[in-house]
């Protein structure tokens, strides 16, 4: 059976695709760190890298290892800290997943409130889109997540918490980035980027549905997971894409946005709003607290709203 020892050198080698980097990382010489990963790779019976004297990089096996590493450190972490608030009185510890945009958008001002009003506890940050945010829920692996209400999870509460829309966004430079906003038809035959469904099915069927609703054909080009990604493809002028407006702010170089036009109840299909989640079973006061203070909830009501 692997160790941690094993995983956590895993994961440092692979995050950094350099042996000796992994090294310093760890504190360590890079012989034992290499006798690790050996070790590692003999217990699972497969070649997790691809060495060569002038680069490092993971093998397929390597790839579905790295996110349950990932998770199991991250649970050992969690675990860690809990036990060792037990034993000291400590605040306690929160594991909160957010999207990438989220991440930007959203969460430094939540980080901001724990640094004031919770100092003591210990904040355990994970990024992953929403569907992962809610098995990581489900199975308890993260605290509270900050996603976008895909599909109601039983055991999982959901809140709404910053309304949001989406935008258009376009190569800098395109025709259609006048400042006067898009109709959806002028869409029509444009090179889409689109959301991938096995992992933002929320976004990549809201975008489906907007131009359903305009009677406009998508033609897509590319898939990506996270509007950051989609909209490195726009700063590259491969095409169009539809992204949050909360994404405006840090878009790359080389991406223009357009508010999207339409009939008056465009605006009521045009919503991408982020929601706060947590597991209904939890009795962790840190993460009810946080909810408090995220939610502006200070009476301690908290409670399941579907």
């Amino acid at each position: 059976m692997f160790s941690l020892i094993q995983l956590e050198s895993f994961v440092a080698v692979a995050e950094e695709l350099h042996f000796g980097a992994a090294a310093a990382r760890l504190n360590m010489t890079q012989p034992p760190l290499s006798r690790q990963i050996q070790l590692l790779e003999r217990d699972l019976d497969a070649q997790l890298f691809e060495r060569s004297s002038r680069k490092v990089e993971l093998t397929a096996a390597g790839k579905v290892l790295l996110p349950s590493a990932r998770r199991i450190l991250d649970l050992c972490t969690k675990t860690s800290l809990d036990v060792r608030r037990v034993a000291t009185g400590d605040a306690g510890s929160i594991v909160i997943g957010y999207t990438a945009i989220a991440g930007q958008a959203a969460l430094p001002g939540i980080l901001r409130k724990a640094g004031e009003q919770i100092a003591g506890v210990s904040l355990v940050l994970r990024e992953a889109v929403s569907v992962d945010q809610l098995e990581a829920l489900s199975r308890g692996a993260i605290d509270i997540g900050l996603l976008r209400p895909i599909v109601a999870r039983p055991g999982v509460v959901t809140r709404p918490f910053m309304e949001d829309r989406l935008v258009v966004a376009l190569p800098e430079g395109h025709d259609l980035a006048t400042g006067n906003g898009v109709f959806l038809k002028q869409l029509d035959g444009l090179p889409l980027m689109m959301y991938s469904t096995a992992e933002a099915r929320y976004f990549h069927d809201l975008v489906m549905r907007l131009y359903e609703s305009a009677g406009v054909q998508a033609n897509i080009t590319q898939f990506a997971s996270q509007a950051p990604a989609l909209l490195a493809f726009v700063a590259a002028g491969l095409g169009v894409t539809l992204v949050p407006g909360s994404s405006m702010d840090f878009a790359p170089p080389g991406v223009s946005f357009e508010e999207l036009r339409g009939p008056s109840g465009l605006a009521d299909l045009n919503r991408a709003d982020l929601h706060v989640a947590w597991s209904e079973a939890t009795a962790n006061p840190a993460v009810i607290r946080l909810l408090e203070l995220i939610l502006d909830d200070p009476q301690g009501a908290v409670g399941p709203v579907a």
